[in-house]
């Protein structure tokens, strides 16, 4: 293999690297894609499936729209399902001050065209009987949906493969470098591959490969605790979310309750970990039942999570290297990454083949670190229970 080549080298086997593998190969690219572990081990495979709409950072609305409209076209894109469903996305307000602030997610939405309908009580409760009397009002996103994130990488990673797309898995690199005009990949074995173009979407371990082009990002690794329940009767027909975040479940066709909330849980992106300690659990279940009250006396039957990267201004990373020509990052999604990652992999491939600059990515430059990372209100939400608060994240200044 030493000496080989092709026109693109992606870093990361998730779901950005597939899509964007996929997308690539549709535009008669060759393609060969490098996974550390198998594709979608880590956050692309265990997340909770959410495609919602609703509630979202405002710059991000036309790649979200741009990668629903892909979602929904998955089969006859891919050429097998994903269990994707459109179930409408419910978000509810505990108190009058979190009612304000999904009166202004509400109106950031129906900008971008997003259909919001606002509900208080009673009409909430006669609307969606299963719901407790603590949820005082609530908008819902009847276009949101949800899909099982087990089976859409693989099903995406396997679609790339028929276009010809060479996917190494079990292949770790250890160096990436520039040789001439493009680019040489080495991986833990020794092969070297050269390239023209690069991408980086190492989620994670993304940042030790922009560092090695001059190019930092404050990343740090944590992971959505998430859960399942035994099969119950079924009563939830949307995708069920507290504007707070104690509450982010859904119910699946079978009766199994898929349950997440916040904060996150500290994960070891060296050791490969990201354990739920059992408080996690039993604090998710307390809140899932003072909402749902019908699902309280259901039994957890498994827990798990996936190495994530999260950025401090919860925004992530997608677009050019500022140091580097023909370097393209996209990483740091934070926890946002399975509803636009199709968007991000047609709009990468667009960049990378036509030489365009896609609006719908302006936001996303890592050239905003240059200077002291911005830190989210979102960030304190989702990361306060943390030892570290994300210390890196606070501290890193990039060089």
């Amino acid at each position: 293999m030493r000496g080989a080549s092709t026109d693109v080298a992606i870093i990361g086997g998730g779901l950005i690297g597939v899509w964007t593998a996929f997308f690539l190969a549709r535009r008669g690219q060759r393609v060969v894609l490098f996974e550390r572990d198998v594709v979608g081990a880590q956050s692309s495979g265990t997340n909770f499936g959410n495609l919602r709409l609703q509630g979202r950072f405002p710059g991000q609305y036309p790649l979200a729209l741009r990668s629903h409209e892909l979602w929904e076209d998955f089969e006859a894109l891919i050429g097998e399902g994903c269990e994707f469903a459109r179930t409408g996305h419910l978000y509810c307000a505990f108190d009058a001050a979190e009612q304000a602030r999904l009166e202004a997610y509400a109106q950031v939405s129906q900008q971008h065209g997003v259909v919001i309908e606002r509900l208080e009580q009673p009409e909430l409760r006669k609307r969606f009987p299963w719901l407790g009397g603590r949820a005082v009002a609530a908008t819902y996103s009847p276009r949101d949906a949800t899909a099982n994130p087990r089976l859409a990488t693989p099903a995406v990673a396997r679609a790339a493969r028929r276009l010809g797309v060479e996917i190494r898995e079990n292949a770790r690199v250890t160096a990436v470098a520039r040789h001439g005009a493009g680019f040489v990949v080495t991986t833990a074995d020794g092969t070297e591959l050269g390239c023209g173009a690069l991408v980086n979407a190492a989620g994670a371990w993304a940042v030790e490969m922009a560092e090695c082009f001059g190019e930092t990002a404050p990343v740090f690794a944590a992971g959505p605790p998430q859960f399942v329940t035994e099969p119950l009767p079924f009563v939830m027909a949307p995708s069920l979310q507290t504007i707070d975040g104690s509450v982010i479940a859904r119910q699946t066709e079978r009766g199994n309750v898929i349950l997440a909330g916040y904060p996150r849980t500290a994960a070891d992106a060296v050791g490969n970990r990201a354990p739920v300690p059992p408080a996690k659990t039993l604090a998710a279940m307390r809140a899932l039942a003072g909402l749902v009250p019908a699902l309280a006396h259901g039994h957890v039957i498994r827990v798990w999570s996936g190495i994530e990267g999260y950025l401090p201004d919860m925004i992530p990373v997608i677009g050019r290297s500022e140091t580097t020509p023909w370097l393209f990052h996209a990483f740091g999604f934070c926890g946002h990454g399975f509803q636009i990652g199709p968007g991000v992999g047609h709009y990468l491939s667009d960049m990378i083949v036509d030489g365009a600059d896609p609006p719908p990515l302006a936001p996303f430059s890592i050239a905003r670190f240059r200077t002291s990372a911005t830190i989210s209100d979102k960030f304190h939400k989702e990361f306060d229970d943390r030892p570290d608060k994300g210390n890196r994240a606070l501290s890193a200044r990039p060089s």
